[in-house]
Order: structure tokens, then sequence, then C-alpha cells
């Protein structure tokens, strides 16, 4: 089975049921809780390429802390990434990532499809 990694915050209900949804299959997926192991630029960098999406996209516009930070003006990729590392709040939930791929799982059936 190859190595699969999640990006889990226990607290949210999203990442709770991709949990559930691995453990099922059992899947013994590599879990990190990444509110207390905060992603380095470069593992940001490297998730981004592997959704293969933006930095703008990747963030939770529904937190206050993009609203305190005024986010919906902001587009520089370095600049978006150095404001998720310091407030990893911000960062899409759950992140899987299998390989050279990854999913936000958000709708799960997105795990779903990373997982056949």
């Amino acid at each position: 089975m190859q190595n699969i990694q999640i990006w889990h915050n226990p607290k949210c209900s999203k990442s709770r049921a991709a949990m559930q949804l691995l453990e099922n299959k059992n899947i013994d997926a590599n879990v990190v809780k990444y509110l207390e192991q905060t992603p380095t630029k470069e593992q940001l960098k490297d998730v981004l390429s592997k959704l293969k999406i933006s930095a703008k996209e990747f963030l939770r516009t529904g937190e206050d802390v993009y609203k305190e930070l005024n986010l919906k003006d902001i587009n520089d990729e370095e600049t978006l990434i150095e404001i998720m590392i310091k407030n990893p709040i911000l960062i899409e939930r759950p992140i899987i990532i299998k390989g050279e791929n990854a999913v936000i799982a958000r709708p799960i059936e997105n795990l779903e499809d990373l997982l056949k």
C-alpha cells in the first residue's frame, strides 16, 4: 500500500470523516495535526503543487483571521504562504496526500477518488 498522509484537525467534522473513511478501508495513514505541527514553506509549496491550486485557493475564507488580516486583497503567493505558516488555521482541510497526488477531502468523494 502506498504511503498516505492526512493533514488533520480533530475538531473539524470533515477531517474526522476523512479519518473515518481511511480507517474503514484499513489504511494506516500518517496523521499530521497541522495546527500543532505547522507545515514549512517547502511543505506548503509541495502540497499546493500536488493539489494544482494557488495559495489563495488554499485559504479558509470563513476564518476570523482571514477577515482580520484582510486577505481577500492579497494575491502574492509567497506572502500568503508566510501568512499560512503563522496562522495554520487558514489552511484548508483535510488534505490527503498519496504519492505525487493530493486532494482536499471536501467533499469526501475527493478522497474516495484519490484512493482508487
